[in-house]
This record gives C-alpha cells, structure tokens and sequence, in this order.
C-alpha cells in the first residue's frame, strides 16, 4: 500500500521517485524467514516453518519438523514482493507453492539456486539462496497490517484493513475509508486504546478481542525495539482456531542503529542486493542504481534529484541516484567514479558540485585520481560551482584531460546527452 502512493508523482520523476521513495531511509532489509523468527521472539504468532538452504536438507526437515503434515507451503526467498505471481527463468511459474509433502524435494530442486523474476525485481529478478517451508494453515479472513513512519505525525503509524492479500493497493485507492490509521506517541507507547482501534479496523471475525490487543501490541513492541522502519503484514491472517497469525512479513530496520542492533544486522544478505549499493555503502557514499545511461554525482540528495530530473527533461535517462554528501574525501570520489564505471549501460557521466563544506577543488583531484585509476572511457561532463571552484577549474584544466565543462545545471544536462548521442 505504501508503493501506491507513488502513483500521486508526476511520471516524468516516477521511477525515480519510486526507487528514492524506497530508500529514503538507509534501510536493512531482511528475508520472511528470519522476520518470522524474530517475530516470534515477541510472542507474535506465526506459522510453524523452516528455511533450507539444499535439496539435501528438504527430506530431513520433513521426518523431523513436519512428520505428519500431508502438504507444505513452499516460499522462495528473495527480497521482493510479488513472489506469488513470479516466475523462474528455468521456466517454473509462481515462487510461492502449496504442494503434497512428497513434492516439496522435487520443487525445492526447482527453485534453489535459481533466478526468480517477480513485479519488483525487473528483469534481471534475484536468485533463491533458500526456501522456506511451512505448515499448511487452515486460514478463515485474511487481513492487512503494518506499521511505518509517518512525517505528519513525526512518529509510527499503525494501518489497518480488514481486507488483506495482493490487491490491498488497489482496495485502498478505491476504497480509503476501509484503511484505518492509528498514530502512535513514540513517548507513550502504544495503549490499549491504540490497539483497541487497530483491531476494529482489522475486524477479526472470531478471534479473541483481548489476544488480538495483545498482538498489536506485541507488534508495536518490536517495531520499537529493533529499530523497524517498516513492518508489513500481508496477510495478518486470522485461522479456523481463531488465532491472529502473522502468516506474511516484509521488515526494514534503520542503517543508523545498526551499532545497537548488531545481531539484527548481521542477518543482511549482499546476495539480494545491487552490488553497486553494496561498494557505495562500504564508501559510505549514498547511492541507488536505475537503468539509465548517464552516470549522475551530485552532492546532496535535492540536488541529485533536480540533476536526475533534468536529465530526464533533456531526454536522457539517470543511470543512479549519487550523494557523495557535503564532506566527501577525494578517496570517496575515487570510489563513486569506480562504482558509476563499472556499471556497463554508462555511456557518460555528469559531475554536479556545487561547493559548500564539499570543496570544488578536492571533487577535481578525485575526478583526476580517479581518471586515472579507472581508465575512464566515456565523456564526463562538470559542472563546479561554489567554494574553491577557481581552483577546482584550474585542477581540471591543468589535468590534460578531455571534459566536457558547463556552465549551469541546465547546460550540463544537455551536454551530458548530447555526449551519449554522438
């Protein structure tokens, strides 16, 4: 639900939009396996399972975890929504199966080690490293759940809909007044008058009303605790047994608190994640890959917006979204050159500086150094302006390197694609 309010954008900036929208907040990101596990360890109910990583461990698992259950759930897990309607590029359709147990090992055979395609992946998709494996529940209702930050109330929001399941993005367009919003005092704490109002949103058809606050509450008790950007409920199911059980989960955790919440961490997967992101994290430099052709490095991240936005204008399209931030050492610009370069759909880069705490003269040393380094082979077009941007000129000029300057953002969006027309 929170990606349909990409569709109030313009669709000029969208796909940028939606990836900044996205990552607005330096986020780990976690696999439903091991949400489920640490929900768990709130008391959150969830369904009984176990993550394997082999074909080898499927037929363990089964005699062991589940001896007498006649069919499993089977889950791909990779860090994507849309699993269900995915597919394989080995050609199998849907990561998310409901098989006999003695189907799982041939399946499982299926999707281990494979690239998964889904709605959210593009077209590259992600590889399966592991399936989870659960016990089939007898659910009744279906409903959704989450919890985020919200900038108008400076503080978490519990969202409710007594309708769960693919389509909630659309049910909430349609139908606003079905979605329940409950702020929470991040100085109180939720109460159980908060809850109260998130279970009568949720309208749960038989389960007990006090075990359902309970829940809410032990929800909200995590999100706090671990440092939870988002947690997403998808469907927060209610079962024949009337027990809400957390049968879906999507969680981010804030990259800030990673130095409190080391074990929570240490769960990330690169595997899952652009290796570009990857580098850039390592440089601590803020950086988010898309699918264009002109390589931005922009410091601060509304100018790296206005720069993306553009070159969009002038017909070029973005190939990342670059914050090399206000105090970047010349080694972090070296670093972002090798990150927009080894990006093969680059076919020219564009430097927008413009110079406060970041000098212009240490962005020219690391445009040279990287030069250099990287053995740049597409046309790279700067723009400096600011502190110490006479010499920064100078630098360049004095480099005996072949750039493109401009004169203002305008110019140098269109001389950027210009360069990769030629």
């Amino acid at each position: 639900m929170v990606r349909g309010l990409l569709k109030q954008l313009s669709s000029r900036s969208l796909s940028i939009a939606g990836k900044w929208q996205q990552q607005q907040l330096r986020r780990l990101n976690i696999h439903e396996y091991q949400g489920a596990e640490l929900m768990s360890k709130y008391g959150v109910n969830v369904p009984k399972g176990v993550a394997v990583g082999s074909v080898d461990e499927v037929k363990k698992v089964i005699e062991s975890v589940f001896p007498n259950q006649s069919e499993l759930v089977v889950k791909s897990q990779v860090l994507a929504g849309g699993r269900g309607l995915g597919t394989f590029k080995n050609g199998l359709k849907g990561g998310v199966h409901i098989v006999r147990a003695d189907q799982v090992e041939e399946l499982a055979g299926k999707m281990l080690g494979q690239i998964l395609v889904t709605k959210q992946t593009g077209a590259e998709g992600k590889i399966v490293s592991k399936v989870y494996l659960c016990e089939k529940l007898s659910l009744v209702n279906e409903m959704y759940f989450a919890i985020t930050l919200d900038r108008k109330s400076a503080g978490p929001l519990i969202i409710a809909c007594a309708k769960g399941g693919t389509s909630i993005e659309d049910l909430a367009e349609k139908f606003p007044d079905s979605i329940v919003k409950v702020p929470i005092d991040v100085f109180k704490g939720i109460t159980d008058e908060d809850a109260a109002k998130v279970v009568d949103g949720l309208s749960p058809k038989g389960a007990d009303r006090n075990n359902s606050i309970e829940q809410v509450k032990k929800l909200y008790n995590l999100f706090r605790e671990t440092d939870c950007t988002l947690l997403e409920i998808n469907p927060l199911a209610e079962t024949a047994d009337n027990q809400l059980v957390a049968a879906d989960a999507k969680m981010n955790f804030d990259d800030n608190a990673a130095f409190r919440q080391k074990e929570i961490f240490a769960l990330r997967d690169p595997t899952q994640e652009d290796p570009r992101e990857v580098a850039a994290a390592k440089a601590d430099l803020n950086y988010i890959g898309l699918d264009g052709e002109i390589g931005c490095m922009v410091n601060g991240a509304g100018l790296a917006m206005s720069t993306m936005d553009i070159i969009k204008l002038h017909g070029g399209t973005p190939a990342n979204f670059l914050d090399v931030g206000g105090n970047a050492s010349e080694g972090q610009v070296v670093e972002a050159f090798k990150i927009l370069t080894s990006d093969d759909k680059v076919k020219a880069i564009l430097v927008n500086i413009f110079g406060g705490i970041m000098k212009c003269d240490v962005i020219a040393s690391g445009i040279v150094n990287a030069a250099k380094q990287v053995n740049l082979k597409v046309p790279v077009v700067v723009r400096l302006e600011g502190t110490n941007v006479d010499q920064g000129k100078r630098i360049l000029k004095e480099s005996g390197m072949t750039l493109i300057t401009a004169e203002d953002l305008d110019d140098a969006a269109k001389k950027a694609v210009e360069a990769i027309s030629k």
